[in-house]
């Protein structure tokens, strides 16, 4: 399954070239016009996506399926999600504490693909406060092992892998495929 991956996208429109993905998956502070004109130019289906701490708390326009802290199988991969970063400011849409997001992912279900805004603790984070993982990231990786973990936030691109999930940070736009 080949997905076409975005993130952390300063833009109003797409600008990026055309192809053909299976599944679309944003990661945060995209505008919806991006999102959607993205999956048109790479023909994409399937658009799955969570809010950033930059993005407006308006949902998702149809056709795009908002992933925070829900799962849904498609093609035989398991995706989930989760919205948000580290609370680094008093106010603000899509910003969490680590007890709420350990909280959040408590019992959060197994799947393939876990799309997040934020990284986990330490794995990608930036020396600053608004660049931190969540814990529960990390707590959720050693419960459930997925087999992809991505994320935005960071402004960065790599990859690590924890255990047996390859996190891989994205910042602006990527393709990744998987069997």
């Amino acid at each position: 399954m080949k997905f076409l991956v975005l993130a952390d996208i300063d833009d109003f429109h797409w600008h990026g070239p055309t192809g053909r993905a299976d599944v679309l998956l944003s990661l945060g502070d995209i505008t919806d016009a991006v999102i959607l004109e993205a999956a048109a130019a790479w023909q994409c289906p399937v658009l799955f996506a969570v809010k950033g701490n930059h993005d407006s708390e308006a949902p998702f326009p149809a056709p795009v399926v908002a992933l925070h802290l829900r799962s849904v199988e498609r093609g035989g991969f398991r995706f989930g999600g989760l919205n948000g970063c580290l609370q680094y400011k008093p106010r603000g849409a899509f910003l969490y504490y680590q007890e709420e997001v350990e909280a959040f992912l408590e019992g959060f279900p197994p799947v393939d693909v876990f799309i997040a805004h934020n990284s986990p603790l330490g794995v990608h984070d930036r020396d600053d406060e608004v660049h931190t993982g969540f814990t529960a990231l990390n707590s959720y990786i050693a419960r459930t092992a997925p087999r992809l973990l991505l994320h935005g936030h960071q402004h960065q691109e790599r990859e690590t892998r924890v255990g047996e999930t390859r996190v891989i940070g994205v910042y602006g736009w990527k393709v990744i495929e998987i069997k």
